[in-house]
């Protein structure tokens, strides 16, 4: 059992039942020892395969654990059987059948248990009324001794449950302050990301811009003068320069998600088209705005990735990308009507691990990190169908 407040009451009730059964076998002894007779050697050898098969209770837990209720069962039948014999020779061992009353109870599920413990308050009645003659204390005591074990075990079993829940809620609480940990670690870093684009545009950008305007201005004036040809390498290698920056900026920035997953996919129609003619990009939504940013993300990037080896390689006139968002989970589906690939799908993350195609390599490596799935349909001539699809918490 997973440790709990109640961990200590219950190794408290276990520890007691333990002392109780070794306490009577004890006094199970003595007796044995003081009367003597021709039943001393059976009586012990009952009362150590007693003690014996007791103590195997303690290899339960080394038992796999699809095999654990059969093999307690038979335990506690074959310490029934071997009880039942001990009282035949020694009266005193009918008191073993208190702490009995507990054992099967705790192992035998459902009505089991308390049958089990009405017929060995029967079988305590009829031993105690073969060995002394039956009386009103040998048929009352192991009565009440019945009816208090049901009551404790029904109460052990309440008990056991409410710890149970108390673990799952306890379980629960861990993960969810987990969950909002992350959630709050990945805005801060969203946040910073958000900052040093910020930071990159208002100074580096703007630096690289008016170098290049005022270059663009030298080199106008200038004209054919010895050093025009300088003056427009720096102005390229300016231009080089915050071509590069911006890019910087828009990875950092995520600005495609400001307006939500849903616009940023709806702007993705607006792309350059294929590389042998218009490509026309249709895009269907549903609500988004209960996604993790981690997984809005991905799901952009997954997007393009996607719709870039369409414009790329696929020779397609149109293609479609559909996001459909759940409570439990998200999918996006992006299809085209091109060339599809040439070889079978079930093989695509194998190819693009061991070649240069990137945009699927990172597709997958995405897929991977947010624990979600990815499948492929495609074949050559009938375009290809690639299909993601993440849990909605995940990270």
């Amino acid at each position: 059992m997973p440790h709990n407040t109640l961990t200590p009451v219950f190794v408290g009730l276990r520890t007691g039942l333990h002392l109780l059964v070794v306490g009577l076998l004890v006094l199970v002894l003595v007796r044995v020892f003081l009367v003597g007779g021709p039943s001393l050697g059976p009586s012990l050898a009952l009362t150590a395969a007693f003690a014996v098969v007791y103590a195997l209770v303690a290899f339960m837990r080394f038992v796999p654990e699809r095999r654990r209720k059969a093999a307690a069962a038979l335990w506690i039948v074959g310490l029934s059987v071997i009880w039942i014999g001990l009282i035949v020779l020694v009266p005193e061992a009918a008191y073993l059948v208190f702490p009995m009353f507990f054992l099967y109870l705790h192992v035998l599920p459902g009505l089991l248990g308390p049958a089990a413990v009405v017929a060995a308050t029967g079988v305590a009645i009829v031993a105690l009324g073969m060995h002394g003659g039956f009386t009103v204390g040998g048929v009352i005591g192991p009565v009440v001794g019945a009816a208090v074990a049901l009551l404790i075990g029904l109460g052990y079993r309440a008990l056991a449950r409410e710890a149970a829940e108390r673990e799952a809620l306890l379980a629960e609480l861990v993960a969810t302050r987990d969950r909002l940990a992350e959630s709050e670690r990945e805005q801060g870093m969203l946040a910073e990301r958000s900052r040093l684009a910020r930071e990159i545009h208002d100074t580096v950008a703007q630096g690289l811009s008016s170098i290049q305007l005022l270059l663009h201005a030298a080199e106008r004036a200038d004209g054919d003068r010895p050093g025009a040809e300088h003056v427009r390498l720096a102005r390229e290698t300016a231009a080089e320069g915050l071509a590069d920056t911006r890019r910087f900026i828009r990875e950092l920035a995520s600005p495609l998600l400001d307006d939500g997953l849903a616009q940023a996919l709806a702007r993705l129609g607006e792309q350059q088209p294929g590389t042998d003619g218009d490509l026309r990009i249709e895009v269907e939504t549903s609500q988004t705005g209960h996604l993790p940013m981690t997984v809005q993300i991905a799901l952009l990037r997954i997007a393009q990735g996607a719709l870039a080896n369409v414009r790329q390689h696929a020779h397609a006139t149109v293609a479609r990308v559909v996001l459909d968002a759940t409570d439990t989970e998200v999918t996006l589906t992006v299809s085209d009507d091109g060339d599809g690939f040439s070889f079978a799908p079930e093989l695509v993350g194998a190819r693009a691990a061991g070649s240069d195609s990137f945009g699927l390599r990172a597709i997958a490596e995405r897929v991977e990190q947010l624990g979600g799935d990815l499948s492929v349909d495609s074949a050559p001539g009938r375009g290809t169908t690639l299909t993601v699809t993440f849990p909605v918490d995940a990270r």
